[in-house]
Order: structure tokens, then C-alpha cells, then sequence
């Protein structure tokens, strides 16, 4: 399973998402901080979901956080997130 699909299966078991879609952004930054030859490190983020509609921009961001864990957030170089 590569991250991409990682991250999109815990954040549409932990949200249910009327949208989601993570982009793997990678490539576009290949010789900058963080970046590895194999990839899967910079990802981008947009999901709208229910329950993240009523939380403040820090609480989402929090709550995603803790839906994806520590593990998979320390794979992750950049992690843009859209959220609402």
C-alpha cells in the first residue's frame, strides 16, 4: 500500500468525507529539504467532511493529525491540507 493510499483510508474511515482527494506532490520537489529519490513525501489534501465542519482551522488540522498517527505523520515530509 503505498502512503497515499494510507493516508486516504484513514482519513475516510475516521471522517467520512463527502470529498477527499490527496495528491502525491513529490516530484515537484525534487531537490528540496525532505525529498527522497523513492518519493511519498510531500502530499496535498482537500476534504470536506461533517465533522470536521464545526471545528476551528487548528482543531482540524489537529484532527487529522491524530486520525493518520504518528507513524505515518513521521513519513511525511509536507502535508498540505484544505479542509472543511
Amino acid at each position: 500500500m503505498t502512503v497515499r493510499d494510507e493516508i486516504d483510508a484513514a482519513l475516510q474511515a475516521a471522517f467520512r468525507p463527502m470529498q477527499l482527494v490527496v495528491v502525491d506532490d513529490s516530484a515537484s520537489h525534487a531537490g528540496h529539504a525532505g525529498h527522497r529519490e523513492e518519493g511519498e513525501t510531500h502530499f496535498n489534501v482537500i476534504m470536506r467532511s461533517d465533522i470536521l465542519a464545526p471545528l476551528s482551522r487548528i482543531a482540524r488540522h489537529r484532527a487529522v493529525h491524530a486520525a493518520l498517527g504518528p507513524v505515518l505523520v513521521g513519513r511525511i515530509h509536507a502535508l498540505a491540507l484544505d479542509l472543511g
